[in-house]
């Protein structure tokens, strides 16, 4: 039986000015959630010496946060499609507000772990209706271009993250890194509270079972991956991995016989989205694996400083910010498989030249590499963004979101993964090869995206005057 709420049609986004007042909103709160992701990497080791805790248990203040919103994303995009976006949302931004305070009160390793955690059950239920919920603000026509701006919010504030901590570690403790989340959080709950729009709901129950289910499966691929990366010992990588086939059977079976499941088999059953999401996966890995990898490519084999290498890594997410709103303008006009084919053509020729640069290349042989790189991803990003959104029945816009950032999380883990693999058997020199598999992941990506072409052309054929803008078959 299918439990959705019969509701009156909603407008096709909301009217200005409140539209650009909850633009600003979703922008403000999940650009506070990313720029959190980072910040803390920076203090890691004044927090360690202050805690009196090795590296390896510090680092379990990022890694915390990373894996409970991974594991919160579908739970949490369910909940939108049953309680509405907009509750979900502001829900998240208040329990990340309220878990910053923890977090600088907090007088333990343990107390700033179990804070993080709960900080990114908030960050979680931001990011899982992110996309969702300004499908429900900004008219059809602008999805693409709207998609595009968060885009420059996010990489703005992946960019200015270890910037931002820098500063306030140099004039004051680590506490204040997370003590100005509250007045922003507090400014974003109240913008998003009189302009955040009303959504489509289903009258569906909560699945508590679907969602500790998604949660062990998810979180066990992530761990998983990780721990194969990092080649720790044989048996607990087993029991992990047999643990994952039991959960995600489990959770497959329990799925398949339902109208709108939680982990969304019924997109996946579509070829433009599984696509999509596929193309995402292989994407994010091919950047993770120079993310990681740079860094000792840049410093230890070129020999520069680790203040110049984080300029050096600066024009990558520069230029997503610059080429994502244009990306995104072009995607309401032009073909996504196109675009993102192009765009993933070109991060693969940037990684390939990256991998191929001499031990004592200039700054500027490296700063157009990073541009050319940026400016790939850019151009795929925001309207494969929105192919995945879009190809999802807006009331079923949630899971699509959830999907969306499940996707991006489990390309990053399994590139940093593989980059700590080929570096624990090549050593130093399993840098350059990261790269070089970074570029093949990248050139997959983009016969993944350009065979959508077909797909994109049907649905231009079959759809109707009136009909929801990005309905595909």
């Amino acid at each position: 039986m299918d439990a959705r709420t019969e509701t009156a049609p909603l407008a096709d986004g909301l009217q200005t000015p409140r539209r650009y007042w909850a633009w600003a909103a979703i922008i403000l709160a999940i650009g506070l959630s990313v720029l959190d992701g980072s910040i803390a990497n920076v203090a890691l080791p004044t927090i360690a010496a202050e805690f009196q805790a090795s590296p390896s248990v510090s680092i379990w203040i990022v890694n915390g946060y990373q894996l409970a919103i991974v594991v919160a994303l579908l739970p949490m995009s369910a909940l939108g499609e049953i309680y509405g976006y907009r509750r979900i949302y502001l829900a998240g931004i208040a329990i990340f507000a309220v878990a910053s305070a923890a977090c600088m009160l907090a007088g333990s390793l343990a107390e700033l772990t179990a804070a993080r955690v709960v900080q990114g059950l908030g960050a979680a239920g931001m990011m899982s209706v992110n996309t969702a919920l300004l499908r429900y603000t900004v008219p059809s026509r602008s999805f693409g271009m709207a998609i595009g701006v968060n885009a420059i919010a996010v990489a703005s504030a992946a960019t200015a993250g270890p910037t931002i901590a820098g500063f306030i570690l140099t004039w004051a403790s680590w506490p204040w890194l997370f003590a100005f989340n509250l007045p922003l959080g507090v400014v974003a709950i109240a913008m998003g509270w009189f302009s955040l729009p009303e959504s489509d709901r289903s009258a569906r129950p909560f699945d508590w079972k679907s969602a500790v289910l998604s949660a062990l499966t998810v979180g066990l691929f992530i761990t998983f991956i990780d721990s194969i990366g990092h080649r720790l010992p044989l048996p607990l990588i087993a029991g992990q991995g047999a643990a994952l086939v039991v959960f995600g059977t489990l959770l497959a079976r329990r799925e398949l016989g339902m109208a709108d499941p939680m982990l969304p088999l019924d997109l996946l059953g579509l070829p433009i989205f599984s696509l999509s999401i596929a193309t995402s996966i292989a994407s994010f890995v091919a950047q993770m694996l120079a993310f990681v990898s740079l860094p000792f490519t840049l410093q230890t084999i070129m020999g520069y400083s680790p203040r110049d290498v984080g300029l050096l890594m600066m024009p990558w997410p520069l230029a997503i910010a610059v080429v994502a709103p244009i990306a995104g303008f072009l995607s309401d006009r032009h073909s996504p498989a196109l675009l993102g084919g192009a765009g993933l053509a070109l991060l693969a020729a940037g990684l390939t030249l990256l991998a191929l640069l001499p031990a004592d290349a200039s700054v500027a042989d490296i700063v157009w590499r990073m541009v050319l790189c940026g400016a790939g991803f850019g151009l795929f990003q925001t309207p494969n963004n929105r192919t995945m959104i879009g190809a999802a029945p807006k009331r079923r816009s949630g899971a699509a979101s959830g999907m969306l950032s499940t996707a991006r999380l489990t390309g990053q883990t399994t590139g940093a993964a593989l980059v700590a693999m080929l570096l624990a058997h090549l050593g130093i020199a399993g840098a350059t090869w990261a790269l070089g598999l970074g570029a093949c992941f990248a050139a997959f990506a983009a016969l993944l995206s350009l065979s959508r072409i077909g797909l994109f052309r049907q649905a231009g054929q079959r759809r109707n005057a009136g009909d929801d803008f990005a309905q595909f078959p």
